[in-house]
């Protein structure tokens, strides 16, 4: 090579690398040199393993999915996909298994932009929704109809922490031949592996818990080859593809993920304890709780003591309580989002489930002055006395 650019451009070949590096590397290419027109056909036509462009597949990507898939499925014998967020990773699985004029069936309770995602995008191609109690088995299988695609499902629900009956409804979907899709996203798979359970496809916003520090936005589905190659399949050709550095991230966020969850879900234990005797408190959702409808079903499903580290608190006075709460508090901060290591909440009604009228809030268990505190990792007096001090004023 003599030409500068072409020097420039082209470089010195990588040196070898003979010690393996104990983080992995982070493949930042776009795309991937082939040794032959051959190879390149093959890989393409998946006659071989390999990379060629990282919207199909990356490296560091790829590694991320199949560390949750590991902690899911401990027999390695279930694999993930990344996404660019929770949000890609739900609306590829829906259009894997939904066809025009298909039908799901979904809990009341479900996520708002996943709520959104069905009644304002799918229904516009024909795909209608049933919502119903989905902790009631037997409304469930009595709202599924010849054309129902997929049963849906949520292991903790957003925000009410209704604990899903992971096995009655995967019998529920064996019996009628369809998919049992579960996000798994508030529980993480250190509080519930859902495909112990019979579910069979996990999804998680990794933003969430599996990254666990609030920088990064991506989302992972795991479950059986067969039906996550058509989920991938979807992720190609939408563009939902994870970037290699925010996966490198994530990635890191997973190995802290345990020591993070058991200390947050002992945390929030004692917050909803301690929130639960307010007497400006009408209402506490965690299933830590006695008082909690799902108590005994969360003692069943999920590991020891572990119940989700969100706390809903309902405090007397409606909307305009709820408001109030999240304005006095102090050392919580006032941010969307959950699974962080720093303390947030957010008034239900007017943030995450914002896409939902009053009548459908009602539906779904949903007090307008709900408040949602995702638990971080301060010291649980601390956050009891700013939340304490923050229901005294009201």
């Amino acid at each position: 090579m003599t030409g500068d650019a072409t020097r420039a451009v082209h470089g010195p070949a990588p040196r070898e690398v003979r010690q393996p590096p104990l983080v992995p590397p982070v493949y930042r290419s776009a795309t991937f040199v082939f040794d032959s027109a051959q190879q390149t056909a093959d890989v393409f036509a998946g006659r071989e393993e390999g990379w060629s462009y990282s919207r199909t597949d990356n490296p560091t990507a790829q590694a991320f999915a199949d560390a949750v898939a590991l902690l899911e499925d401990p027999t390695e014998v279930a694999v993930g996909q990344p996404f660019a967020s929770g949000m890609a990773a739900i609306c590829s699985t829906l259009l894997a298994l939904c066809d025009a004029g298909s039908h799901v069936v979904a809990p009341r309770e479900v996520y708002g932009g996943t709520w959104s995602l069905l009644t304002r995008q799918l229904a516009r191609f024909g795909v209608e929704t049933t919502f119903v109690d989905g902790t009631d088995v037997d409304a469930v299988r009595a709202a599924l109809r010849p054309e129902t695609a997929v049963l849906w499902g949520e292991v903790l629900a957003n925000p009410t922490m209704s604990v899903a009956d992971l096995p009655g409804l995967a019998q529920v979907a064996r019996d009628a031949g369809i998919p049992f899709a579960v996000d798994a996203t508030f529980a993480s798979p250190v509080v519930c592996r859902p495909l112990e359970h019979g579910v069979d496809l996990v999804l998680h916003s990794a933003t969430k818990y599996l990254g666990g520090h609030s920088d990064v936005t991506g989302g992972v589905v795991v479950g059986a080859a067969a039906l996550v190659d058509r989920v991938r399949t979807v992720r190609i050709d939408t563009g939902g593809a994870l970037a290699p550095d925010e996966a490198a991230l994530l990635s890191r966020g997973l190995t802290t993920l345990p020591l993070r969850m058991v200390r947050q879900c002992a945390t929030a234990n004692t917050v909803a304890a301690a929130l639960a005797a307010h007497p400006r408190v009408v209402r506490v959702d965690h299933p830590s709780l006695p008082s909690h409808r799902d108590h005994a079903l969360a003692q069943r499903l999920f590991a020891p003591g572990l119940y989700g580290a969100v706390v809903t608190v309902t405090p007397s006075g409606g909307r305009a309580a709820g408001m109030a709460l999240v304005d006095g508090l102090q050392l919580v901060k006032r941010a969307t989002s959950l699974g962080g290591v720093v303390s947030k909440a957010v008034h239900v009604a007017t943030t995450t489930h914002l896409s939902m009228d009053d009548e459908s809030l009602a539906a779904a268990g949903i007090d307008p002055g709900a408040v949602r505190v995702s638990i971080g990792l301060e010291d649980p007096e601390d956050l009891v006395e700013d939340l304490t001090r923050a229901l005294d004023g009201l």
